[in-house]
């Protein structure tokens, strides 16, 4: 998806220089495709513990004890980004029911971009889950 839109952003520039005349509807489009797909990284992020991970204070801890923090903040990551997927899903209820589109020259339905955006802070909620035994047994 980020290749995507880079190309197309590619593409529209040139086009601009070539012709003075863009893609139709490049900023629609390149925006909601780099918001979904640095939605996408984000469970990816969860399960290789890729996050930014702030452990100054607790490096001379023994290991077990780091693994019981990280759980425990491994579990926090998971409501937030659980609750915001179930908040995002009504978003798409909502702005499907109303018929909310972009501003821009496509006029596209948002619902389907927010659908995606809720399943992916879903998975990134279920990935973090599933970090958590292994942090409590020590591992990173």
């Amino acid at each position: 998806m980020l290749l995507a839109t880079a190309l197309l952003t590619v593409v529209s520039v040139t086009s601009r220089w070539l012709t003075s005349q863009p893609v139709k509807g490049d900023f629609e489009l390149v925006s909601l495709g780099s918001g979904l797909a640095v939605l996408s990284f984000l469970a990816w992020g969860s399960v290789t513990r890729a996050n930014i991970l702030v452990d100054s204070f607790t490096t001379w801890l023994p290991a077990r004890v780091n693994g019981l923090i990280d759980a425990f903040w491994s579990l926090a990551w998971a409501a937030v980004t659980l609750l915001i997927a179930e908040r995002m899903w009504q978003g798409m209820h909502d702005t499907w029911r109303n018929g909310m589109r972009t501003i821009g020259l496509l006029a596209l339905p948002y619902w389907w971009a927010i659908g995606i955006g809720a399943f992916c802070f879903a998975l990134t909620g279920i990935a973090a889950l599933l970090t958590i035994p292994r942090l409590l047994r020590g591992q990173r």
